[in-house]
C-alpha cells in the first residue's frame, strides 16, 4: 500500500474544510450533495442519486457511484452526508494540529471527515485504478434514525462486504455490535385549572410526567443496555394555570433486542403509573428506529479491516457501541458492513474536533483497505 502523497494530503485537508462550511443538517443535504456530486463527476466517476428523499424526509435522495477496479470484485465504503442541527456557523481553522470550529458550535467532522477521505480515495482510484472495485454510498438524514440508509435499496449493491466510516473515536477500533435502539413517546393530557382559585378542579399533566420520570429506568442499566429521558415539555408558560398538556421523550438502547424490548415495558408501565397517579390520560407512542447487529471477528470484512490497520501502524480494537450507524440498516438489509473508528472527537458537541493526523491516517487505512479486500 503506498500511502498518500503530500499534495493527496493537502487537497484532503481542503475538501474536508469545504464541505464542512455547507450547512447540511440532516433533511437539508441538497447542497452538499450537489457538492459531493459535482467532485465525482469531475473525475469522471457517474453519481445515482435514489429516491429515498421523501422517506428520509430529506431534500434529496442518498448518492452511489461506482469505480471499476482491476478485479471484477468490489467493496462498499459509506459516509452520511448530514450533520446535527448547527446551532452557529461553520468555519473550519487549524488549532494546534487539528480541525476545530472557529465557532462555538459544531464541526461536521461526523460524518464529513469520512466524505472527505472517499473523495479522496476515489481521485486516486479513478486516475490510477484499484485492486477492487469501489462503490461509494453517500447516505442522508442519518442524524435521522438512520432514515436515508433505511430507505436504500441495498440490492442493487455489487460488494460482498463493505465499510462505514462513522464512529468517533480514536482510530483503531473496529465496531463489532450495535444496539437495538426504541423511542417512546408519551402526551399527558390533564385537565387546567386555575392553580390558586381552583387547583382541586385540575390535573396537571406534568405532575403525571414528572411522576413517570421518577419511576423509569435511567442511564447505564447493565454493560449493555442504556436508558434516557431527552425532554419533558408542557405548561402554557404561566404558573397560574394546572398544566394540562405535556410530552415526554425518552430511548432504550441495548445490544440485546430482548433487553431492550424488557426495559421499555418498564418505561411504558411508569408512563402509565404516572398517568394513573395524577387522573390524566396518556397517549403513548413507541417505534424501534433500528435493529442492532453482531459481526464475527473471524469474518472477511473484519480480517481486512484488522490488516489494514496494522499496515498503517494501528493496533485493531474490538469493541461494542452504545451509538447507531448506517451499518445498523444495512445489516437488516443483508449486508455486512463494518463500522470503524474515524479519529473524530466529540461529534455532536461544540469542541467537536479531528486533528490532521487522524484524517491523514483514515486516507491511508482506506488505501490499504483496498489492497486488502481484494484478498480476502
Amino acid at each position: 500500500m503506498r500511502p498518500a502523497t503530500e499534495a493527496e494530503r493537502a487537497r484532503l485537508g481542503e475538501t474536508f474544510a469545504e464541505l464542512c462550511r455547507i450547512d447540511s443538517s440532516f433533511g437539508h443535504e441538497q447542497a452538499c450533495a450537489q457538492r459531493v456530486a459535482a467532485e465525482l463527476r469531475g473525475m469522471g466517476i457517474e453519481v445515482a442519486e435514489d429516491d429515498a428523499a421523501a422517506a428520509a424526509g430529506a431534500e434529496c435522495g442518498n448518492l452511489l457511484a461506482r469505480i471499476p477496479g482491476r478485479t471484477d470484485r468490489s467493496i462498499l465504503l459509506c459516509a452520511h452526508l448530514d450533520t446535527v442541527e448547527a446551532v452557529a456557523p461553520i468555519e473550519p481553522v487549524l488549532v494546534d494540529g487539528g480541525w476545530e470550529n472557529a465557532h462555538a458550535g459544531i464541526l461536521g467532522a461526523d460524518n464529513k471527515a469520512a466524505v472527505a477521505v472517499m473523495l479522496e480515495t476515489a481521485r486516486r482510484a479513478s486516475i490510477e485504478g484499484a485492486p477492487v472495485g469501489i462503490e461509494l454510498l453517500f447516505t442522508v438524514s442519518e442524524e435521522n434514525a438512520l432514515a436515508g440508509a433505511k430507505a436504500f435499496d441495498a440490492s442493487q449493491l455489487r460488494s460482498s462486504f463493505g465499510y462505514v466510516f462513522d464512529h468517533a473515536s480514536p482510530i483503531g477500533e473496529v465496531i463489532l455490535a450495535s444496539p437495538t435502539y426504541f423511542r417512546i413517546e408519551a402526551d399527558f393530557h390533564g385537565r387546567a385549572a386555575h392553580a390558586g382559585i381552583r387547583p382541586e378542579d385540575g390535573r396537571s399533566a406534568i405532575v403525571a410526567a414528572a411522576h413517570a420520570v421518577g419511576a423509569m429506568p435511567h442511564g447505564r442499566i447493565d454493560p449493555e443496555t442504556t436508558a434516557n429521558v431527552g425532554s419533558i415539555a408542557g405548561g402554557v408558560g404561566s404558573t397560574n394555570v394546572v398544566p394540562d398538556r405535556c410530552r415526554l421523550l425518552a430511548e432504550v438502547r441495548s445490544l440485546d433486542a430482548e433487553r431492550a424490548e424488557a426495559v421499555v415495558a418498564r418505561v411504558v408501565d411508569a408512563v402509565q403509573d404516572g398517568a394513573s397517579f395524577a387522573e390524566c390520560d396518556v397517549d403513548l407512542f413507541t417505534e424501534r428506529l433500528f435493529e442492532g447487529y453482531r459481526t464475527r471477528p473471524s469474518a472477511p470484512p473484519v480480517v481486512a479491516a484488522e490488516a489494514a490497520l496494522r499496515a498503517c501502524g494501528y493496533e485493531p480494537r474490538r469493541i461494542v457501541t452504545g451509538g447507531g450507524s448506517d451499518a445498523n440498516a444495512l445489516a437488516v438489509a443483508g449486508v455486512t458492513a463494518v463500522n470503524l473508528a474515524n479519529g473524530t472527537e466529540r461529534n455532536h458537541e461544540p469542541t467537536e474536533r479531528v486533528s490532521v493526523a487522524a484524517l491523514d491516517g483514515m486516507l491511508d487505512v482506506t488505501f490499504a483497505l483496498l489492497e486488502e479486500a481484494a484478498r480476502v
